[in-house]
């Protein structure tokens, strides 16, 4: 094989880490790959990592141990967060969002790809230090947010049902109650052998009202015997303020909406500014 150039080199590895987030990756691997030096390696991760910490495009972390490497992470700045979230918020602003029963429509964006992976980029960088195995929404709405969260933990993701599916053998089934005046319950099911005890759940979802369905998925849980580390959503009602589940973190509020314009009010949550 012709020598590699230096360019070429740093190119095909920031297409391999971005393509991995928080995937540990060694030296010998990337050695392997190239035909070049650790020590030539090693230089070409310190120019990779300093052009991602320029353009706020993450970070290239070192993982030392006997299993070590190096991985990327998706960690977006505070200047980076605001931005996106308050794009987002002025979008969910605009007229024609509102529903019946004190609802946004979020679907469109929500379903956006890339607006999806920003969403997961900060919500997954909120989370990476409680390591889950996992990340649990409920069909079908918060699936994409759900889905880029998982992919820059570089875990699964696992979708509970309203109700079990054949092809997906024996379910354990929950009843849990939603709706804030109008009280109901619903029913949630989830596949025996998608979850193992012991293993942490991260829950993801697009949308909480009362929290009655993040609460449905943490009972759910536990009747797998599986730890729940943590609890997000894109978007959240400042009321009721009490909500059925608890920890839950938003990245926006929404306050209400102004019924001359029709337009909601919508704000980036303080705890991500």
């Amino acid at each position: 094989m012709d020598k590699i150039k230096r360019s070429e080199r740093l190119g095909a590895l920031t297409k391999l880490l971005i393509d991995t987030p928080n995937r540990i990756h060694t030296l010998s691997e990337f050695c392997e790959l190239f035909g070049a030096a650790k020590s030539t390696i090693s230089e070409d991760i310190d120019l990779v990592s300093a052009s991602f910490e320029r353009f706020d495009l993450g970070r290239v972390e070192t993982v030392a141990g006997a299993a070590g490497g190096v991985r990327y992470r998706a960690i977006p700045s505070k200047e980076k967060i605001r931005r996106v979230l308050n794009d987002v918020s002025e979008r969910l602003s605009q007229p024609g969002r509102m529903l019946p029963g004190g609802f946004l429509y979020t679907s469109d964006i929500s379903a956006e790809s890339v607006i999806a992976q920003q969403m997961g980029e900060i919500l997954a960088a909120h989370y990476f230090d409680r390591q889950p195995h996992f990340v649990l929404t409920m069909e079908t709405k918060g699936i994409p947010i759900a889905l880029m969260t998982a992919r820059m933990l570089d875990v699964p993701l696992v979708i509970a049902r309203r109700d079990s599916r054949a092809y997906e053998g024996s379910a354990v089934k929950i009843n849990y109650i939603v709706g804030g005046g109008n009280e109901r319950i619903e029913t949630m099911a989830l596949a025996r052998r998608a979850v193992q005890p012991g293993q942490r759940a991260l829950i993801i979802d697009d949308f909480m009202k009362g929290g009655g369905t993040l609460q449905g998925m943490v009972d759910l849980m536990k009747e797998f015997l599986a730890e729940v580390v943590g609890v997000g959503v894109m978007i959240s009602t400042a009321k009721p303020e009490k909500k059925r589940v608890e920890g839950a973190r938003s990245l926006l509020i929404l306050e209400g909406f102004d019924p001359d314009t029709g337009r909601a009010i919508v704000h980036p949550s303080k705890s991500y500014l």
